[in-house]
């Protein structure tokens, strides 16, 4: 066969490759774009729903990040018995139907239950996606930190849609359109994703086994650190919107301008994945995690009592001090996990960080009211402290 010949044969597989892998960047900015729409709109939601204070409702939320990680066990377990492929498509469409559900909500525990089967479909995509999304990659940190931008970005997208679509439409369309959105991409993901021919636990072994207390080891150094993580992650992205209404209410009010600030902040904190997605291919993965994780420590106390212009500025890098610590889990994952398992480890750990840290959803109400922002970013810099200390037991040196 020529060269000319291998070429045109090899060009359509490589471009169906890229879109699947485009569409599983797209479905991690859906994830983290929907589990946060009622973050943001949560003041709206509860002046419909007749609530006083917005910190009475956020409570209401918690099944939605509890499914979202004990639903990664099963999730994870399903990816690597049954296929990714057929999981993901479960995901697209099973988060698109629950989305519209909690549009069609009438009451606070209608809308806990819609939202806590949402919870359920979201959690399919970080044991499931990003196993998939890595596998033969050439240079796994790259793909972990731009399918953590792509993330992010969603993080960012919940920001000002929402913040638009309540303004100009109403709550309720705030999860229509992605919702939508999320159905349409499970039908073109049907179309360009390949068929698996054997399910990841019926495949050859692609590593040799770690032995049995390193292993241990690692994996409890990632279930500290993505719990601790994770709990930071949540109080933030969670609370950011409230905590950027009240820090600069001297400077804007509007509801869609805060939401352009929020998703400025996330936009602009996101671009640490990439470039420590770049840093983890080249750089000993425990150094950078915890310089990552002590300027994390730094910024949230230096944030505690600032306001205007000043709080933006910190919030921004505490920010990509967050986002910049992410992708190490899915690193060490990839670096010590063979692929026949990967889904069912992260799985576990995902259950047991997100599980965890969706006490973060429930807390973050009742502690802001009771003792205030400046408590709750003290509080998360001490839980930086712990992600430090258990940082420290990563093995030394190891790039991905």
């Amino acid at each position: 066969m020529s060269i000319v010949t291998r070429s045109a044969t090899a060009a359509p597989g490589d471009a169906r490759r890229a879109a699947w892998s485009l569409l599983l960047n797209v479905a991690h900015a859906i994830d983290h774009w929907v589990l946060l729409i009622f973050a943001t709109a949560v003041s709206t939601i509860a002046a419909d729903f007749g609530f006083a204070r917005w910190e009475d409702l956020m409570p209401y939320a918690t099944g939605a990040f509890f499914a979202f990680g004990i639903g990664s066990l099963p999730a994870g377990k399903l990816g690597d018995s049954w296929g990714r492929r057929p999981m993901m498509l479960a995901f697209f469409f099973g988060l698109g139907a629950s989305l519209l559900l909690v549009a069609a909500s009438t009451g606070p525990w209608q809308i806990a239950i819609a939202l806590t089967i949402m919870g359920v479909f979201s959690a399919i995509y970080h044991p499931v996606g990003i196993p998939m999304l890595v596998r033969d990659a050439a240079r796994p940190g790259r793909t972990i930190g731009i399918n953590g931008l792509a993330g992010n970005l969603g993080i960012a997208l919940a920001a000002i849609t929402t913040g638009a679509l309540v303004k100009y439409f109403g709550w309720r369309m705030a999860f229509v359109v992605p919702g939508l959105l999320s159905i349409a991409c499970g039908l073109l993901f049907a179309r360009v994703a390949p068929r698996e021919e054997l399910p990841p636990t019926q495949r050859k072994p692609s590593k040799a086994e770690l032995p049995r207390g390193l292993l241990a080891r690692v994996f409890a150094v990632i279930t500290i650190t993505a719990t601790t993580g994770s709990l930071i992650f949540n109080f933030t992205t969670n609370g950011n919107a409230e905590l950027l209404r009240e820090r600069m209410a001297a400077i804007a009010t509007d509801p869609f301008a805060l939401g352009v600030l929020l998703a400025l902040v996330y936009a602009i904190a996101s671009l640490a994945q990439l470039v420590v997605g770049h840093l983890i291919d080249r750089v000993p993965m425990k150094r950078l995690l915890l310089a990552i994780v002590a300027l994390q420590v730094a910024l949230l106390s230096a944030a505690a009592h600032a306001h205007g212009w000043l709080f933006f500025a910190l919030c921004t890098l505490f920010m990509a001090a967050v986002f910049g610590a992410i992708p190490f889990i899915d690193a060490m994952i990839v670096r010590f996990v063979d692929d026949r398992i990967r889904s069912r480890v992260a799985g576990a750990r995902l259950a047991i960080s997100f599980g965890i840290s969706s006490l973060a959803v429930y807390l973050l109400g009742p502690v802001v009211k009771a003792s205030g922002f400046d408590f709750l970013l003290l509080a998360m810099a001490g839980v930086a402290v712990v992600t430090f200390a258990a940082a420290s037991l990563l093995p030394g040196g190891g790039r991905t």
